[in-house]
């Protein structure tokens, strides 16, 4: 099966992610390691990642103490993570782990390239053992999407089309990801609605990126 991120793989590894402080700008997924790593904390066993990419967060993950594993349905993507992460090609809708089989569940800047987010969380919910960890770093809501115009890092415009909950290739810059494979949207209430819907306690959130965050930080937790 061809995912879309296929065919932008390695422009994704080389060019996108960059090398070092390269690829340190806020909306960059190598700036995010911090805001990971304060929600997920220490720990021990499996930590899955879901839409694993090229699994630059995996050294972060073994790290706090925890055994990264990853899934993603980009072949091309885990052709560049398996160095760094055991990893298997799967659906995130469809995982293939047991039920209750994890400690801890991390989705860093990907639920708005998974169309069906809301299943996804609900294999989340599935897979975690009760009292299990999940971490959701993703596209802030409110400031980012195809309604979102932030050319002007002081002034972010923002202008019809967030309540729209649509998929789009429509982006103020051509240096990021949703002009080349598109991307969707949920707008706040939907995503945290998708949460308690999926039987997920909410129990912290964070914000990344200034003067307006660029990016939602969420941990949740399968109760016991």
């Amino acid at each position: 099966m061809e995912a879309a991120y296929d065919r932008i793989a390695d422009w994704y590894e080389r060019d996108f992610l960059g090398a070092g402080d390269a690829g340190a700008s806020d909306g960059n997924p190598r700036a995010l390691g911090g805001q990971l790593a304060g929600l997920l904390g220490g720990g021990s066993g499996v930590c899955l990642e879901v839409g694993c990419g090229t699994g630059i967060h995996a050294d972060r993950v073994r790290g706090l103490g925890w055994t990264p594993v990853g899934v993603d349905l980009s072949a091309g993507m885990l052709g560049h993570a398996r160095g760094r992460l055991a990893v298997a090609q799967a659906d995130a809708a469809r995982l293939p782990v047991l039920d209750g089989a994890v400690p801890a569940v991390v989705a860093v800047m990907v639920h708005t390239g998974m169309p069906g987010y809301p299943a996804v969380l609900h294999e989340v919910a599935r897979v975690l053992r009760p009292g299990g960890v999940f971490v959701h770093v993703g596209v802030h809501p409110c400031f980012c999407g195809g309604f979102a115009d932030r050319s002007d890092p002081d002034a972010v415009l923002l202008r019809p089309g967030y309540l729209d909950n649509r998929w789009t290739t429509e982006s103020w810059t051509g240096q990021g990801l949703r002009d080349k494979v598109g991307a969707g949207h949920l707008p706040l209430p939907r995503l945290f609605q998708a949460f308690l819907n999926a039987a997920l306690v909410l129990e912290e959130f964070t914000e990344h990126g200034a003067p307006t965050p660029v990016v939602l930080g969420v941990r949740a937790r399968k109760p016991l």
